[in-house]
């Protein structure tokens, strides 16, 4: 059994056009099952619910290419553009063609691209507060769009400031200082502190845009899940979305936009329910 706070192993690398991605695998047998983690997260948010769907699942994660132990290099397309591309291209290269598939915020929004937009077929689909419809985006991301450079030249003591406190706001429940520490390291230092505004200055409501009006256009079951605290996307888009997608909802009490941390076994006992549920495995 993986204790709560072990860390995911990424040991295997994967090149998308030039640049490294990292991803892992859990269990050896049964359906796939993939996981796409958000913004500024990465596959760590999956720790305590990936190692519990490994005696049925083959359970595949990885980081978000310019996020995590994954590239992350100057003039880089770390969009929600280019995230889509690099889970149809994963899904491929692993030899999936009906995932089952776990996805949270960007995520969410990387997962319905890749359905809608490049037709990858999916067995199910679970969000968890996902990007998928306008408005988005919080007031730092805004600031930080019309001031990057400031903000990457930024003194690195200011800098992972700013990065703890808008991670801190995506819990309800402030989160322990090791699992702040794993989230935040990746954006601190010489490369990551520019990449962690990189991607904020690449956030660009129409990659949303071009799927909302789709989203009637999902040709497998889906789950919805949001915390009912989500400071970052208010819970009312969550009963928006519900009704858009016709999907199974829940609203998680007690948990914010990081409902992983918040009530990780509220996410695994609705996807156990709901993948028992789906019937085309």
């Amino acid at each position: 059994m993986t204790h709560s706070n072990d860390a995911l192993a990424l040991p295997h690398t994967f090149d998308f056009r030039n640049q490294t991605v990292r991803w892992g695998q859990l269990g050896t047998q049964g359906p796939a099952l993939v996981m796409v983690h958000g913004t500024p997260f990465s596959s760590h948010v999956w720790r305590r619910i990936a190692p519990l769907f490994t005696q049925q699942y083959r359970v595949f994660y990885y980081d978000l290419l310019g996020y995590g132990q994954s590239e992350q290099a100057p003039g880089q397309d770390v969009s929600l553009g280019v995230q889509n591309l690099l889970l149809d291209a994963l899904l491929h290269h692993w030899g999936l063609e009906r995932p089952h598939v776990l996805a949270h915020d960007f995520g969410g929004a990387t997962a319905l691209r890749t359905h809608l937009l490049d037709g990858c077929d999916y067995a199910s689909l679970t969000l968890i507060d996902p990007v998928a419809m306008a408005p988005w985006g919080s007031p730092l991301v805004q600031h930080v769009r019309r001031h990057e450079q400031a903000f990457s030249d930024a003194p690195a003591y200011i800098h992972e400031a700013i990065v703890r406190a808008y991670l801190q706001g995506a819990a309800f429940t402030p989160l322990p200082a090791e699992v702040l520490h794993a989230y935040v390291t990746p954006w601190t230092g010489e490369v990551g502190q520019p990449a962690f505004y990189r991607q904020i200055a690449q956030m660009d409501q129409r990659y949303t845009d071009q799927i909302e009006e789709r989203l009637a256009e999902l040709r497998c079951p889906v789950q919805l899940l949001w915390g009912e605290e989500d400071q970052w996307i208010n819970v009312a888009q969550g009963d928006a979305l519900a009704g858009r997608l016709g999907a199974r909802y829940l609203r998680v009490p007690r948990a914010g936009h990081l409902v992983q941390e918040d009530a990780p076994e509220v996410i695994v006992a609705a996807l156990m329910t709901f993948l028992a549920s789906v019937t085309d495995q």
